[in-house]
């Protein structure tokens, strides 16, 4: 079975660079409000607090809309039917094709992996050895959860930034690269 990429790589880039801000922005301000509380709380605080959030709108704009009928004398019904009445189940095609897609990305990386441990390759074992080495002096400098912050703000921030100054940073980028072959050759 070969390795094959799905058509989400699209919608993913479109959100990394910014295509659609309030889009961008939602997602990027929830997943930093996520990982900068769960720094502070354990997980099971921070979904509980976040239900609550989201129980004390619906059940405040279910009151108010029930008032503004009351008072109004209306039949609107439930505020909410748009969203109660759709139904949500999950149809075996799609759980089927989400759970081969993650099959196949997970016998990849296994396939991968057996590779690397194996020593199937001297050199990418090597190599996958050295980072290794190096991410034990990173796990040391930072925890998890501050290098997933770190990550989640550098993909939001740097292809944007790049898209912007293409031109600069590939000048001094040319410039350091014959630095260091220069200072390499020497």
């Amino acid at each position: 079975m070969e390795c094959q990429k799905t058509n989400w790589k699209d919608k993913v880039v479109d959100l990394l660079y910014w295509r659609d801000i309030k889009k961008t922005g939602l997602v990027f301000g929830a997943s930093l409000l996520l990982l900068l509380s769960l720094t502070i709380f354990s997980i099971v605080t921070v979904t509980s607090y976040i239900a609550l959030a989201l129980l004390s709108m619906t059940i405040s704009f279910r009151i108010y809309k029930g008032v503004l009928q009351a008072i109004q004398k209306s039949d609107d019904g439930h505020p909410f039917k748009a969203w109660l009445e759709p139904d949500i189940t999950l149809s075996q095609d799609l759980v089927h094709s989400y759970s081969n897609t993650v099959l196949n990305y997970v016998n990849c990386t296994v396939k991968e992996l057996r590779r690397l441990f194996l020593v199937d390759d001297l050199v990418d074992s090597l190599k996958f050895a050295v980072v290794m080495w190096l991410l034990t002096y990173v796990g040391a400098l930072f925890n998890g959860l501050t290098l997933l912050i770190l990550a989640l703000v550098y993909l939001f921030s740097v292809p944007v930034i790049y898209e912007r100054h293409q031109a600069q940073i590939d000048h001094y980028y040319k410039l350091v690269s014959t630095q260091i072959k220069d200072a390499f050759s020497k």
